[in-house]
């Protein structure tokens, strides 16, 4: 195993972020999952994870050019989007009630595909006349109408599509039929291999944690067991081991990196840096939470605090709000503000480009952070 050192794992990890901006058709290719959440605060997840890897990107880009990409709406280790060539690996899941089987719908649902796929691109509210405004739990524990709720599960198992959002409301349509079909255990290494690329150095548990996700796709054990060490021995992956803890990457997949450039960066709760609070608390040496859900009055750092990224190290958060025209920005600090005389340069650059990226909402000056 290559030896490895905990600076080298964390330059990695914030490597693919500092890298030159590029297109935002570029961004999705090469990003491969961009994780999605509603909150705006002050702009929704996936925005605030596209801003640092594309070129003048604004707030809402995404959804406005999402017709014109070769991009889906989809969940692979979350909800998100991916790149349209990925669905070919998401595809058939099987039916969680009957595990080995296909899923057909059958009832509400076979009535709602048969309505769509008639209608075309359609909203949930007008299932919801269609079909009655009976309730039903949905994925984040509140309700929905059971319409809406079909219109969820046919998109989970590939029957239905997003073709746009209207106001952030998903509009879907019937699916293309799959022409390529592929093998359920290739399809698992191939999902091993891309949930790699994203989250690159991955730690082993987290890596195991999100393979036992894909379960759907290959039922059968035989076609799981043992994948990840298929990889390793073919030479696809490589592993290498600090501090008693295993990571892995893509082969080849360790860039050859210099000294991190001197920027400050506010990151997204659900940025790839972020995401595995593991990860997060070996390279960084303190736990990260997202507070959101957590009652106001429990809360540490904030409702939506965004990690600080000085250079190649995450020195604490900011919270980002702002009434009217005005944008203000809080920090806060693991182990105090750092003494470096172009920190402050750096931050208000920062604070200059999250500015311009919600520059279609917010225009006004901001307030002193300091």
């Amino acid at each position: 195993m290559p030896t490895l050192t905990l600076e080298h794992l964390r330059r990695q990890a914030v490597h693919v972020t500092t890298q030159a901006p590029r297109t935002l058709a570029r961004a999705i290719a090469q990003i491969e999952f961009i994780q999605s959440d509603p909150i705006r605060s002050p702009a929704r997840a996936q925005d605030l994870i596209l801003r640092h890897r594309v070129a003048d990107y604004r707030a809402g880009d995404l959804e406005r050019r999402y017709s014109s990409l070769a991009v889906e709406e989809d969940f692979l280790y979350a909800y998100g989007f991916v790149p349209r060539r990925v669905r070919k690996l998401l595809y058939p899941r099987f039916d969680r009630n009957r595990p080995g089987s296909p899923f057909v719908p059958t009832g509400l649902a076979a009535d709602v595909l048969a309505f769509v796929s008639e209608r075309g691109p359609t909203h949930p509210a007008v299932l919801a006349t269609q079909f009655g405004r009976e309730r039903a739990i949905n994925g984040w524990g509140g309700f929905s109408t059971a319409s809406t709720r079909v219109l969820q599960q046919l998109h989970y198992h590939g029957l239905l599509r997003v073709q746009r959002r209207e106001r952030g409301v998903r509009i879907y349509e019937a699916a293309p039929a799959d022409e390529e079909s592929i093998d359920p255990a290739r399809r698992l290494r191939e999902l091993i291999l891309l949930v790699t690329r994203v989250l690159a150095p991955v730690p082993e548990a987290t890596l195991r944690a999100v393979f036992s996700r894909f379960a759907h796709i290959a039922p059968q054990s035989r076609s799981r067991i043992g994948a990840i060490e298929q990889l390793l021995t073919a030479g696809r992956l490589e592993a290498g081991v600090v501090d008693g803890v295993k990571y892995f990457w893509p082969a080849d997949g360790l860039a050859r990196l210099t000294d991190a450039p001197r920027e400050v960066r506010f990151l997204a709760p659900f940025d790839p840096i972020v995401w595995d609070r593991r990860r997060f608390e070996h390279l960084w040496g303190w736990a990260y939470r997202f507070e959101a859900y957590v009652p106001e009055r429990n809360r540490r750092r904030g409702y939506y605090a965004m990690p600080l990224l000085w250079m190649d190290r995450v020195i604490g958060w900011v919270n980002c709000t702002g009434t009217d025209e005005r944008l203000q920005v809080r920090p806060g600090f693991v182990a105090g503000k750092p003494r470096e005389r172009d920190f402050r340069q750096a931050f208000d650059n920062e604070v200059a480009r999250m500015e311009q990226f919600l520059s279609p909402v917010r225009k006004g000056p901001r307030l002193s952070a300091f």
